[in-house]
């Protein structure tokens, strides 16, 4: 046997095994929520499997505002709903972020009706944010193995909404405002893709048309949505060049995107808990969210100026400035004879920081002051709405 479909009767074993996943409903205080009010478009029948639904996982007070769609994996086939989705979904909610993990429509069912689910989930959170304490421009798309397949689909494939349409949930965008990835299938090319996640959404024989407009990483736009993406270089299911070339599609069109690698580790890992190296991942995105401002509601600012201890301009070292809110991102830069700037792009918010420094010696090729550590004073700074400049004396 293959070792991807290895891997995938583990996946399908693991989803449906009693005491597991058997009535993933119990995962939830409530029962899940279909997301069509009626028989959804495409449906074969009236059961479970045929009618896409969302367990909603509330977050924990302070809540962000910010929501995630999560997509779990399952080749397409079945899906891994714990590992995959209530584990991260509780890890979430702890950092105020809502989350509705979604049940799409599988095999038999073909594209674009897993598609349709998932932008359907989209509407339906941005539709109700109000209810769930959201806001409508911080809604994202997160998705593992063939549900990365899936939200990658929903990054690269979206639109605004049929203002028209009766149903108003249709009159909302589909287009999520940021994807994380965890080693997603992406390209559904021959030499890296998973065949039977193809296998399940095309059938036996995809024509060369439908296997380019489902390899997302050709479809990258500079519209597409700002992603985190991490894989394993050990993954042999799912290898990691889905997510290599995912990120090379961003770098291309200019999406802001951030990729982390691990060594090991095999697919299908979850949160890899207890893993020392891997199980960091989660983390990592959290803090991707917080430093893109994805957990407020303000707009970042930039912010540059001069650094100076007793008088002196620092020479060579680092800046950062942390508010005791801890969903602010937190400014941070390197300091050259003096200067420091902080961008847009990874800029703060308006309010009170404190700032401190390391400092690392001179410019000039010589040793650093040994032993490198944050100055031993720390200021109080308040940040104004639209200040762009500030001077830090020490």
């Amino acid at each position: 046997m293959r070792r991807s479909s290895l891997l995938l009767c583990l996946a399908i074993f693991v989803a449906v095994r009693p005491g597991i996943n058997s009535d993933v409903s119990a995962q939830t205080s409530e029962p899940p929520l279909a997301l069509w009010p009626d028989k959804a478009p495409h449906a074969n029948g009236e059961s479970e499997k045929d009618q896409p639904a969302v367990w909603v996982y509330e977050a924990s007070e302070p809540k962000t505002g910010t929501a995630v769609v999560i997509c779990p994996g399952g080749g397409y086939a079945v899906h891994a709903v714990d590992h995959e989705g209530t584990q991260p979904a509780r890890w979430f909610n702890r950092m105020g972020v809502t989350v509705f993990v979604l049940r799409y429509r599988l095999a038999p069912y073909r594209h674009p009706v897993p598609l349709l689910d998932a932008q359907r989930a989209l509407r339906y959170v941005r539709h109700h944010a109000a209810d769930y304490g959201l806001n409508t421009d911080r809604i994202g798309i997160m998705g593992f193995s063939a549900g990365g397949h899936l939200a990658s689909t929903a990054a690269t494939h979206f639109d605004n909404g049929d203002e028209d349409a009766d149903d108003p949930v249709d009159r909302k965008s589909c287009r999520p405002d940021f994807v994380i990835l965890g080693y997603p299938v992406v390209s559904f090319q021959d030499e890296v893709t998973h065949r039977g996640s193809v296998r399940n959404l095309l059938g036996n024989s995809p024509d060369e048309e439908q296997l380019n407009l489902l390899s997302n990483e050709m479809q990258v736009t500079k519209e597409s949505p700002p992603a985190f993406l991490f894989h394993t270089a050990e993954d042999t299911a799912v290898p990691v060049e889905n997510n290599l070339r995912y990120f090379a599609a961003c770098r291309a069109a200019g999406v802001p995107a951030e990729l982390h690698v691990f060594q090991h580790g095999q697919h299908g890992v979850g949160l890899a808990n207890q893993h020392p190296a891997l199980s960091g991942w989660i983390s990592q995105a959290g803090n991707w969210l917080r430093q893109n401002g994805l957990l407020t509601s303000e707009p970042t600012q930039p912010l540059r100026g001069v650094v100076s201890v007793d008088g002196m301009n620092l020479p060579w070292g680092t800046v950062a400035l942390k508010s005791a809110n801890e969903h602010f991102p937190v400014g941070w830069s390197m300091v050259m004879r003096g200067k420091y700037s902080i961008p847009e792009s990874a800029g703060i918010l308006p309010g009170e920081y404190t700032a401190s420094i390391v400092d690392m010696g001179d410019v000039q090729p010589q040793p650093t002051v040994p032993d490198a550590k944050p100055h031993s004073r720390t200021i109080k700074v308040q940040i104004e709405p639209g200040q762009e400049t500030l001077n830090l004396e020490f």
